[in-house]
């Protein structure tokens, strides 16, 4: 039995989660679990998991949800969060919560030589360097969560990693690929947020849109692989079958295929080195997929692409910027103040205002973290 921690649970990979768990009950077992601002959807999960704790965000919802659930613990806020992700029972932490606010839970289950299913990018955008020498120091294993990671996981198993020559992340291109950038000007937020491949939550579907998902992965990637930038390429795949490739020094390709269906990556993380059967998640046929398509990635096109690879070759506290840029404008878009393309804008204009620290602590990352946001929302009030 692996007793599992769980950051994020309302959200897409948490939700997703929590189906794995379910699916495999002689298996899997949670003992503590972070809940967003959906209390109807957090009752149902905290009764098909019954953990021993729960955290949520405010004061007023675990004061709330105490009352209804007396045999268990509630905490709120970033104590919550730290105190889930430290769970002495625990034997895993899902981190799976949205934002920079799953670093200092990350940083603290590290320390006590929690093994980490990482599905939140910002922790190790903002905090890479941190995050790989305290796992390195405290051995502690950094599985990945997301699709396209854990495939690079799944296809150097086995391999000479010495020999790697290049990551090759593969991207659907979102709602809009096959828009110019004129047919971008006046999208909605709803036309956003169908994305024609994956179930996700609203801010990682714009993020999708705009080519900002890929670009906080390359910068994941070159911290869970440790490539330089000069050797990670993204390609076009609409299909979303092959997850991600990697070409070693003889020239080999080896890529790791699928439905596109997070359960997968999700499982293989929990039961890693070994794999289980997945039920009620369809097999691939390539015979009924046909053709598979690729092309290479227009950064004129994507923008937000280009500044995530110049953001993480200039390094130190850019990605921090890139990154709390990215949520505020995401969000000043989801609420109607900016235009989708003027996400690229401002976060541009972030960047460019940004003076490099390089090597940042944790109190700088934080305080860098703050004012990139600060600089967002005025802008986008002004614009």
């Amino acid at each position: 039995m692996k007793k599992i921690s769980l950051l994020g649970a309302t959200g897409s990979i948490g939700l997703q989660t929590v189906d794995v768990v379910q699916a495999h009950p002689d298996h899997f077992q949670f003992v503590a679990i972070s809940l967003g601002r959906n209390i109807n959807e957090a009752r149902k999960i905290i009764n098909a998991c019954s953990p021993k704790l729960v955290s949520v965000m405010s004061k007023e919802d675990s004061e709330m949800l105490k009352a209804e659930f007396p045999s268990i613990r509630f905490l709120y806020g970033e104590e919550g969060l730290v105190e889930v992700a430290t769970h002495p029972d625990a034997d895993i932490l899902v981190n799976a919560v949205l934002g920079s606010v799953g670093l200092v839970p990350t940083l603290e289950a590290i320390k006590i030589k929690k093994t980490i299913a990482i599905a939140n990018k910002e922790t190790l955008v903002t905090a890479g360097h941190i995050v790989m020498e305290a796992a390195k120091e405290h051995e502690v294993d950094i599985l990945p969560v997301d699709s396209e990671h854990s495939a690079i996981f799944q296809s150097i198993q086995g391999q000479d990693e010495s020999a790697i020559d290049r990551l090759i992340l593969t991207a659907s291109g979102g709602s809009f690929r096959d828009r110019t950038r004129e047919e971008l000007k006046d999208v909605t937020v709803q036309e956003a947020l169908h994305h024609p491949n994956w179930s996700m939550g609203a801010k990682i579907t714009i993020d999708s849109a705009t080519m900002m998902n890929k670009g906080l992965e390359v910068i994941e990637a070159h911290w869970l692989f440790g490539l330089p930038y000069e050797k990670i390429e993204v390609l076009l795949h609409k299909e979303s079958i092959i997850h991600s490739m990697v070409e070693f020094s003889d020239t080999s390709v080896i890529a790791q295929l699928g439905t596109p269906d997070m359960r997968i990556p999700i499982q293989y993380a929990l039961t890693y080195p070994k794999r289980m059967n997945l039920p009620h998640t369809p097999r691939l046929s390539l015979a009924d997929v046909g053709q598979l398509h690729f092309t290479k990635m227009d950064m004129q096109r994507f923008r937000c692409l280009a500044f995530a690879f110049e953001a993480g070759k200039k390094g130190g506290t850019m990605p921090t910027v890139l990154n709390a840029a990215n949520e505020e404008a995401v969000q000043a878009f989801l609420n109607g103040h900016i235009t989708f393309l003027e996400i690229e804008d401002v976060i541009e204009k972030a960047m460019m205002e940004h003076n490099v620290i390089q090597n940042p602590c944790l109190s700088t990352i934080k305080e860098v973290d703050l004012e990139a946001r600060k600089f967002v929302k005025i802008l986008s009030r002004v614009n």
